[in-house]
């Protein structure tokens, strides 16, 4: 592969009118991205949440908000101290817990709750090892008896029937061991398909408890239709069952893979929740929220959206307020500061290198700007996206090696010569890989993957457009760049076809145009 520019001489240097349409091209970007994150810091009003007595009713609490901690490890111990405090937080708006189980030392919220006032719906863990059952149910039920006046109801097994891990004859006789041994209401929690499934457990219960996500539903809702289905669902329900109705969970995630029109985000997540309020007391429904806290190691059985569900962060810092405006993000002017210091290192670097051509400068100026403010989002979604080890070795690695990319153009424009062009040179050709590799397993296992849309667009823009710009020739003659270039787009309109509701699919399509164009073997002549 060799390195060739408009001019026929050993000068290798882009000419002033490239430089000035290179400069142009990055400032356009940066238009853009400023007018993107200037949008985000924008309040959005919205109604404020309705409430009958100024709290909520329930929240679901799990205490597995810090780092390291997940109750997937059986050893796994909340100190009493932590539950105290938590529930002192949550007792400010809400009237009620629900908790999923009582081992690892949730046993103590019932007490907690006593002290503070609130009430708890009380989970029993159902799995599939039967000792484990019966030790958790037999906790359940002795904490029921032993706080009747705070436990609202107990609630056996959640999402037993979807996860396949009990018959529903066997989860029958769980929960009809409770109803005999205590004198709460006894109930059961799935997703709202699955009571549908199995009616006849209504007979069982006290009250069917059914979750409905409209982010999770298997044709996912947008934000816009997501308060209509919720009410279209209970309307559906009411219908079915002639038990009253909890609704045990539901919520939007603020963070995370958009499904089809149901995007993750704040402004979504405040939108839902305080409609749903509003809602729920318009037609009397009774309701627990999910979730109270974000649960990082989530993250590692449902993707990045897994973890950001948390009406407080796992700082326990509220996300939105539920009256007033809400912003999406609170950057003030440090978003200009940045792309202000990467304006000049990018400057400064090429003055070291002897540049002192003002199209040059200009050049280099809104290409750091923009690569600054790039790295920073690039920071963002690695903290959300990156659960271990191996993903912030692959992700952080296409980062860091994006931002290099972004860095080696200032030699490229100040000092170019074959042996500093070869990053550049290699640069498509790891975007390939990696986008197609990336294709390949949001087909193969798309539900719980991000698209990382954030980690490839500027290199790719500069790679593809910014250097046709500057009038560098970095195309391979390798006719297998063809069928390279046509697996990845191939790829990615396979991406578009599962979701073609989904607008990132289009972006990561475009991205993978533009890396074959910046592949697209170039002709030979004989």
């Amino acid at each position: 592969m060799t390195i060739r520019t408009s001019q026929p001489n050993a000068n290798l240097l882009p000419s002033n009118r490239s430089l000035w349409l290179f400069g142009a091209f990055n400032l356009i970007l940066l238009c853009a991205l400023s007018f993107w994150l200037w949008n985000q810091n924008q309040p959005v009003a919205m109604p404020d949440a309705k409430l009958a007595d100024g709290k909520m009713q329930c929240v679901s609490y799990s205490p597995y908000y810090k780092k390291g901690v997940t109750p997937l490890k059986l050893d796994t111990f909340i100190p009493p101290e932590q539950i105290d405090q938590d529930l002192a937080l949550l007792s400010k708006k809400f009237n009620c817990v629900r908790i999923y189980s009582v081992s690892q030392g949730l046993a103590h919220v019932p007490e907690a709750a006593t002290k503070l006032g609130m009430k708890v719906y009380l989970g029993a863990w159902i799995g599939w090892i039967k000792t484990l059952n019966d030790k958790e149910l037999n906790l359940a039920i002795k904490l029921a008896n032993q706080y009747p006046q705070t436990i609202k109801a107990m609630i056996v097994g959640n999402e037993v029937l979807l996860r396949g891990e009990q018959s529903e004859a066997s989860l029958k006789k769980y929960i009809l061991k409770a109803k005999a041994q205590t004198n709460v209401p006894v109930t059961y929690a799935d997703v709202w398909e699955f009571w549908r499934k199995h009616p006849a457990l209504e007979n069982s219960v006290d009250f069917v408890t059914v979750h409905i996500l409209p982010y999770w539903e298997d044709n996912p809702q947008s934000i816009e239709h997501a308060l209509d289905h919720t009410a279209n669902v209970m309307n559906l329900l009411a219908q079915t069952f002639e038990k009253p109705i909890l609704i045990g969970e539901t919520g939007w995630p603020s963070i995370g893979r958009q499904r089809q029109e149901s995007e993750p985000s704040l402004i979504n997540q405040a939108t839902y929740i305080r409609g749903f309020l509003g809602l729920a007391q318009e037609k009397n429904w009774q309701y627990n929220l999910i979730e109270s806290m974000d649960q990082p190691w989530k993250r590692s059985l449902e993707g990045t959206v897994g973890g950001y569900w948390g009406i407080y962060t796992n700082d326990l810092q509220p996300k939105f307020s539920f009256v007033g405006d809400v912003t999406a993000r609170q950057d003030d002017l440090n978003l200009v500061m940045i792309a202000c210091l990467g304006a000049l290192l990018f400057t400064g670097v090429a003055y070291a290198l002897n540049e002192r051509r003002k199209s040059a400068f200009a050049a280099v100026a809104t290409l750091g700007a923009l690569a600054s403010l790039s790295a920073l989002l690039q920071l963002e979604y690695l903290m959300t996206a990156c659960r271990i080890g191996q993903e912030w070795l692959a992700l952080g690695g296409l980062g860091l090696f994006s931002n290099l990319l972004a860095l080696s153009l200032v030699w490229a424009i100040s000092k170019p010569s074959a042996a500093n062009l070869n990053l550049l040179k290699v640069g498509p050709l790891v975007f390939l890989f990696s986008a197609l590799i990336g294709s390949v397993l949001l087909i193969m296992d798309g539900r719980y993957r991000d698209f990382a849309v954030r980690l490839y667009l500027l290199a790719v823009l500069e790679l593809s457009i910014g250097l046709l710009l500057l009038k560098y020739d970095i195309r391979p003659k390798l006719k297998i760049h063809h069928l390279l270039n046509a697996a990845l787009v191939g790829s990615a309109i396979y991406c578009v076809y599962l979701e073609p509701s989904n607008l990132l699919t289009y972006a990561w399509l475009i991205l993978s145009a533009l890396i074959a164009l910046a592949l697209w073997p170039k002709k030979t002549h004989q």
